[in-house]
C-alpha cells in the first residue's frame, strides 16, 4: 500500500522473550467440507532446501487452487477500527473475528522499523506482539505473510523517499554493508519466531509494487536491472548466507501501472526469474473503487476479473501460484462489496478462481490519518452482513475452515 506511514525492534528483547515463550499447542484439526483432500506436490517452490513445513504449505496452497481462496487482512490481529491493541491483553482479537467469529486464514505483517532496531513498526505495532502474533497464527493453523516498508538506506528517509538507493546497497555500493546488516536483522527476527525449533513458513513479499514510482526501489528510482539485482541478492543472501529456508517469495506489481491490453509485458517488468519467485501476486486497489479510477463500476468489475485472469495465465506459464496480494475498497462504501464485487470478480471464471489468497489492507484505529482508512468491516459497519455471506461462500476459506496446512 503506497500511503505515507510512520513508525518502527529491539532485537535483544526479541531473543529474551523467545526464551520465555510457552510451549506450542497442537495445530487446528478441523476438517471442513469446504476443503479438498487431494494433495499436490510442492513443485514450483524455488528453494530446493525448503523446510518440510514450508513444502507442505506450498503444496496445500497448490491444492486449493480452483476450489478455494484464503481470505487475509494486513495487521488483522494488531489493532482494529475501535481498538488499538495496546490494552495489554493476551487474547487474540480481530475486527474480522468480531464480525464472523473466525480469524482470517492469512494475516499480513510489516517489518518497517526493523532496520532501525525499533520497538514498534511503522504502524505502531509492538515488535514483540508481532512476533507472538505470528506464532499464534501458526499454532492455530493459519498462514503468515510479511512485507517490509524499509526506510531509504541512503537518505535515511522513509520508504517513500525517492532518493536513489538501490545501486548503493548492491555489492560494491557505499551502503552494501548497511543493507546486509538489515538483512541480518531479518534473519535474527526469523530465528526469534521459531516454535519449538520449527521455523514458521512465511510468505515473504519484499520490494512490492516495484512497477510504481512511490517507493525508493520503484520504477524511475531504480533501473529494471538494478531492481532484479536487488531481488536476487536479497533471496541469495537470505538462503545461502543466513540459511533461511522457510520463506515463500511473492512478487506483487501494482495493477494501476499495468495496461490490460499489454498486461504480460507490463506485469513482467523487472521480474527476477523463476528461481527467485514462488507466488506471482498482484496488488489491485485500482479496479475496486479507487477514487482516481473514473471507469464505471461495471467496467471496473470486468477489468478486475480480467487482471486476475491475466496474472493466472502468467503464473501458470511459469509454474507458479497466483495471489491477490493486496486489495480492497477504503471504508467499503458499497454495503454489498464482498459478494457483488470481490467475490463476483474472483469467481468469474476458472482462471480467476485460481488466486490462492486475497488480502485486504489494514483497519487503522479510528480510521487513521483520514478517518476512513479501513478495509474490512467491524461490528455495525453497513457491509458486515454481506461480509458474513462472503465468508459462507464455498470458495472462501477463513482460519476456522483450514486443513492442517503444515503437515
Amino acid at each position: 500500500m503506497y500511503l505515507l506511514r510512520s513508525g518502527s525492534i529491539g532485537l535483544l528483547s526479541l531473543l529474551l522473550v523467545a526464551c520465555t515463550q510457552p510451549q506450542t499447542t497442537s495445530h487446528q484439526t478441523i476438517q471442513p467440507p469446504k476443503s479438498s483432500q487431494k494433495l499436490e506436490t510442492s513443485k514450483g517452490l524455488s528453494d530446493l532446501n525448503a523446510t518440510a513445513e514450508t513444502r507442505a504449505l506450498y503444496a496445500h496452497l497448490q491444492n486449493i487452487k480452483h476450489a478455494h481462496t484464503l481470505f487475509g487482512q494486513q495487521d488483522a490481529l494488531a489493532y482494529g477500527f475501535n481498538w488499538n491493541g495496546d490494552d495489554g491483553s493476551t487474547i487474540a482479537r480481530a475486527d474480522v473475528h468480531d464480525v464472523t467469529g473466525s480469524f482470517p486464514a492469512l494475516v499480513g505483517w510489516d517489518l518497517g522499523g526493523l532496520e532501525l532496531d525499533k520497538d514498534k513498526n511503522l504502524d505502531g505495532v509492538d515488535m514483540i506482539k508481532m512476533r507472538t502474533g505470528i506464532q499464534g497464527v501458526y499454532k492455530r493453523g493459519g498462514v503468515n505473510t510479511i512485507s517490509w516498508h524499509m526506510r531509504n538506506p541512503v537518505s535515511g528517509g522513509d520508504h517513500a523517499d525517492k532518493t536513489p538507493a538501490v545501486t548503493e546497497i548492491l555489492p560494491g555500493g557505499s551502503k552494501h554493508d548497511l543493507f546486509k546488516a538489515r538483512l541480518d536483522a531479518l534473519a535474527l527476527f526469523n530465528e526469534s519466531i521459531n516454535v519449538d525449533g520449527t521455523y514458521i513458513p512465511i510468505i515473504f513479499r519484499p520490494w512490492h509494487e516495484h512497477n510504481g514510482e512511490w517507493f525508493w526501489w520503484g520504477k524511475g528510482n531504480a533501473t529494471e536491472q538494478e531492481y532484479i539485482a536487488l531481488w536476487r541478492f536479497t533471496v541469495n543472501y537470505l538462503r545461502n548466507e543466513k540459511h533461511i529456508h522457510n520463506f515463500i517469495f511473492a512478487t506483487s506489481p501494482d495493477r494501476s501501472r499495468t495496461n490490460l491490453n499489454n498486461f504480460a509485458q507490463d506485469y513482467l517488468y523487472a521480474y527476477p526469474g523463476d528461481d527467485y519467485v514462488d507466488i506471482m501476486g498482484l496488488d489491485n486497489y485500482w479496479d475496486l473503487g479507487h477514487p482516481a479510477n473514473k471507469a464505471s463500476a461495471e467496467e471496473q468489475l470486468a477489468n478486475f476479473s480480467q487482471s486476475l485472469s491475466s496474472v493466472v495465465d502468467i503464473a501458470n506459464q511459469h509454474h507458479k501460484l497466483a495471489a491477490l496480494t493486496e486489495c480492497g475498497s477504503e471504508s467499503i462504501p458499497n454495503p454489498n462489496f464482498w459478494t457483488q464485487v470481490l467475490l463476483k470478480g474472483m469467481t468469474a471464471n476458472d482462471k480467476t478462481r485460481q488466486m490462492i489468497y486475497v488480502m485486504v489492507w489494514r483497519n487503522a484505529t479510528n480510521g487513521g490519518f483520514n478517518g476512513h482508512h479501513f478495509y474490512a468491516p467491524y461490528p455495525g459497519h453497513p457491509s458486515a452482513p454481506d461480509f458474513v455471506k462472503f465468508k459462507d461462500s464455498d470458495y472462501v476459506l477463513f482460519e476456522d475452515e483450514l486443513l492442517k496446512m503444515y503437515k
